[in-house]
């Protein structure tokens, strides 16, 4: 099958592109590609990773809350509890649902965007 069109980023929506985008840059080493008040482009992951200002942006309440999450990355690591002690050591924090801890960390960015940190990606092959 050809393909109609390529991934070109994942974009998150945040009220300071800016703060969210360096918690990004140190999460994932990531580098700046492109900045303006409004939205910040970062490479060095094999998909670019956008953040773009949205001022009336309400905070995510999932799991219990009646604000689902849109959208979430899944992260892969090789240890799950260094992984979430370096990502609260750059500002993410621990969400309180954890529904299989022993296979992934459900984590919030310093935006509340839901994340996690997985040892269950597939390795490249």
């Amino acid at each position: 099958m050809t393909a109609i069109a390529r991934l070109a980023a994942v974009s998150l929506d945040a009220h300071d592109p800016s703060v969210l985008s360096r918690f990004y840059q140190d999460l994932l080493g990531l580098e700046v590609s492109y900045e303006s008040p409004d939205f910040v482009a970062l490479r060095g992951a094999p998909t670019l990773i956008t953040i773009q200002r949205v001022v009336d942006l309400p905070p995510v309440s999932w799991p219990t809350g009646p604000i689902p999450k849109q959208i979430h990355l899944e992260l892969g690591v090789d240890d799950l509890d260094a992984a979430v002690r370096a990502a609260i050591e750059v500002g993410a924090r621990l969400a309180d649902a954890q529904p299989s801890p022993d296979r992934w960390r459900v984590m919030l960015d310093p935006a509340g965007h839901p994340f996690c940190l997985t040892t269950l990606v597939p390795t490249a092959s």
